[in-house]
C-alpha cells in the first residue's frame, strides 16, 4: 500500500486523492471523495501527503482536528527549484508551474493577503491561488522531481524542499494554537507605563507629560512623535542632529534628551502593542499572528501582522503560560559561527564549535589573548562585512587561525559581487542581483510588512544594501546569506525533529523566530521538552551539515512568563 499519497480540493467542496508512485505519478485510480478531513483521517497509514499549497488545505484538516505527519508543498518547492536555476521571483503558483511546464503563457501570482487585526488568520480561508485538477498538479510535482534531480546536490535539495514543507506545517499549527497571553496583565501593564486612557484615543497621561518636558526643555511647542520638528528644534538651539534615533542624541547635553528617549520609548509600546493591538490582536487567552515559515529570501520566518517578532521585553510579562502549564524558552547559543564552522569545514573551527562552553571566548584563547570582545567583533565581521577600519585587522587575524572558514565567506562575498548565484549548504540560493532599498525587498520576493525583513534584516543592513548598482553592497548581502540562510535551513529541520517529537505529548509549538524556540506544555512534560529540544538540535545538525564535531546548544528556560526566561 503507498505510504504517499496526493490530494486535490475540488471546486464542489469535495476532494481528489490518489495513491503516488515513485516517479510521482499516480500508482492508482483517482478518487472523489466528499470529506477533505474524511479522506485524510481514513488513511492512517498515508505518511506523506502531497498538495498544492498548505496554506489552502491544512487549517482546514486542523479546524477538524486532523493532523497530518508530512507533506509536500508544491508551491513552496516550485519557489526553491526557481531560486536554484536562477530564476527567483517568476510566479510560483502550481497553475504558472502547469504553464511552463507546457509551454502556455505563465498567469502572475496572486497578491498577497494582509492579515486582518482581530479576525481570523487568512490561513484558515480558502487560499487565493488557483487550483488544479489533480492530474495537472501531479504533472507538475513528478516534473518537480525531475528538476530536484539535477540540481547540484540533489539529496541536499531534496531535504531542503522536505524541511520547507515541515515547516509550512509548524506554522499553520503554531497559528492554530496561539501565544499564551494574558489581556489583564497587559492592560495592567498599559496602565503603570502609560498612565491613564483620555477620551477620543488620543495620548495617554505619561506621553503627554513627557511631550510637555520636551516642549519646555526646548522653550516653545515641540513634537516629540515628529522627528522633523524635534530636528528643528535642536537646530534653534545649535545643535545639528540629522535624526533623533537613540544612538544619535543619546550623548547630548541638553535637557530634552532624557524625556525625548522616554517618549520614544512609551509612544512606541502604545503604538505597536497598545490597547488597539490588543483589543484587535488577543483573543480567548491567545495572540495569533500569521507565521510565514521562508518568508525571506534568506529563508528566515516572517509574520503577517501583529508585530510577534518585536515583542518588547516589559510586554513579554503578558505571556503566560496557562495554569499548570509552563513556557519551555530556548534560545540556540551562537548558532551563527556554529554554522560557519560546520559549512566551512575549517577543522580549527569546528574544533571550537564541538564544545557546548562559550565559543567566543574559546576563539579569543586561540587568536585574540583571550579578548572575547575582539574575538566576537571578529567572528560576526566575517559574518556581516565589517572588513574595513579595526574590522579588517580582527579579520586579517581570524584568517590566520581559521582559514577556511573566512575564504568560505570570502568565497561567497565575491560570488555576489560577480553576479553569481550563491547557495546555502542545503541548496537555498540567492538572487545574482535586484533592484536598490525597498524595491529590491520586491523584486527578489520578499514580504515587506511589520515583521518583513525590512523591519528585521533589514535593520542589519541586509535588504537595503543589496542593490544592483553597489556590487560590494551584494558581496555583503551574499556573504552573509551563505551562514543565514544555512543556519535557517537548520532551524527548520530543529523545528520538524521537535514537533515530532512533541507529538506523543500535550506540548505544543507556539513561538519560533530566527533562533528562539517557545514550547507550551503542562509542568509535568517540560523536563521531557527540554530534552527534545536538545535532540532535535543534535538531529538537525547531523541531518543538515552530515556528521561533523559542531554542536548546536541551546539556553532553555521553564517558565510561566515569557519575561522572566532572559
Amino acid at each position: 500500500m503507498a505510504d504517499r499519497w496526493a490530494l486535490a480540493p475540488a471546486e464542489d467542496g469535495g476532494v481528489d486523492v490518489a495513491p503516488l508512485g515513485p516517479d510521482g505519478l499516480p500508482a492508482g485510480p483517482v478518487r472523489r471523495e466528499s470529506d477533505l478531513a474524511g479522506a485524510v483521517r481514513s488513511r492512517p497509514e498515508v505518511t506523506r501527503w502531497v498538495w498544492r499549497s498548505t496554506a489552502e488545505v491544512y487549517p482546514r484538516l486542523l479546524a477538524t482536528g486532523v493532523r497530518v505527519e508530512r507533506c509536500y508543498d508544491i508551491e513552496d518547492a516550485e519557489t526553491l527549484l526557481l531560486g536554484h536555476e536562477g530564476r527567483y521571483g517568476e510566479p510560483r503558483s502550481a497553475a504558472a508551474a502547469l504553464a511552463r511546464l507546457r509551454g502556455g503563457p505563465v498567469p502572475p501570482d496572486p497578491p498577497q493577503r494582509s492579515a486582518e487585526p482581530g479576525a481570523q488568520s487568512p490561513l484558515f480561508e480558502p487560499a487565493g491561488g488557483a487550483s488544479l485538477p489533480l492530474t495537472d498538479l501531479l504533472a507538475v510535482y513528478a516534473d518537480q522531481l525531475r528538476r530536484h534531480d539535477r540540481t547540484a546536490h540533489p539529496d541536499r535539495m531534496r531535504l531542503l524542499t522536505a524541511a520547507e514543507s515541515a515547516g509550512m506545517l509548524v506554522a499553520a499549527e503554531m497559528n492554530r494554537s496561539g501565544l499564551p497571553w494574558s489581556a489583564g496583565i497587559h492592560r495592567t501593564l498599559l496602565r503603570d507605563l502609560l498612565g491613564e486612557r483620555y477620551a477620543g484615543g488620543g495620548e495617554p497621561r505619561r506621553l503627554v507629560e513627557l511631550a510637555q518636558e520636551v516642549s519646555a526643555a526646548f522653550g516653545r511647542r515641540v513634537r516629540p512623535d515628529l522627528p522633523a520638528d524635534v530636528v528643528k528644534a535642536f537646530a534653534q538651539a545649535g545643535i545639528k542632529v540629522t535624526s533623533t534615533r537613540r544612538w544619535e542624541i543619546q550623548s547630548l547635553d541638553h535637557p530634552a534628551v532624557e524625556p525625548l528617549l522616554e517618549y520614544k520609548k512609551l509612544y512606541r509600546i502604545w503604538v505597536a502593542h497598545g490597547w488597539s493591538w490588543l483589543q484587535d490582536w488577543v483573543r480567548d487567552g491567545r495572540f495569533r499572528p500569521e507565521f510565514h515559515a521562508g518568508g525571506t529570501v534568506t529563508g528566515r520566518w516572517v509574520t503577517n501582522g501583529g508585530g510577534a517578532l518585536q515583542i518588547p521585553k516589559v510586554i513579554r510579562r503578558a505571556v503566560v503560560a496557562d495554569p499548570g502549564w509552563r513556557l519551555v524558552v530556548a534560545d540556540a547559543d551562537q548558532m551563527e559561527p556554529r554554522v560557519l564552522a560546520a559549512v566551512s569545514r575549517d577543522p580549527g573551527l569546528m574544533e571550537v564549535a564541538g564544545r557546548e562552553s562559550d565559543l567566543y571566548q574559546s576563539v579569543s584563547d586561540r587568536a585574540f589573548s583571550g579578548d572575547r570582545e575582539q574575538a566576537k567583533l571578529a567572528v560576526l565581521g566575517a559574518v556581516y562585512g565589517q572588513t574595513s577600519g579595526d574590522g579588517l585587522k580582527n579579520l586579517a587575524a581570524l584568517r590566520r587561525r581559521f582559514p577556511d572558514a573566512v575564504a568560505y565567506v570570502d568565497d561567497a562575498a565575491r560570488a555576489g559581487e560577480e553576479g553569481r548565484l550563491v547557495r546555502t549548504w542545503l541548496g537555498r540560493t540567492c538572487p545574482p542581483a535586484v533592484g536598490s532599498g525597498e524595491d529590491a525587498t520586491e523584486e527578489a520576493g520578499i514580504p515587506i510588512g511589520d515583521d518583513g525583513p525590512a523591519a528585521q534584516e533589514g535593520r542589519q543592513g541586509w535588504v537595503p544594501g543589496y542593490a544592483s548598482s553597489d556590487s560590494r553592497a551584494r558581496g555583503r548581502f551574499a556573504r552573509n546569506f551563505v551562514v543565514q540562510g544555512s543556519a535557517a535551513d537548520w532551524a527548520l529541520l530543529l523545528l520538524a525533529a521537535l514537533r515530532q517529537a512533541c507529538a506523543g505529548l500535550a506540548a505544543e509549538l507556539v513561538f519560533f523566530q530566527h533562533d528562539e524556540v517557545i514550547v507550551h506544555c503542562p509542568a509535568e512534560e517540560a523536563d521531557t521538552v527540554v530534552q527534545a529540544i536538545r535532540e532535535a538540535a543534535g538531529l538537525a545538525g547531523r541531518l543538515t551539515f552530515g556528521e561533523t564535531p559542531v554542536r548546536f546548544p541551546f539556553t532553555t528556560a521553564v517558565v510561566e512568563c515569557y519575561a522572566d526566561a532572559k
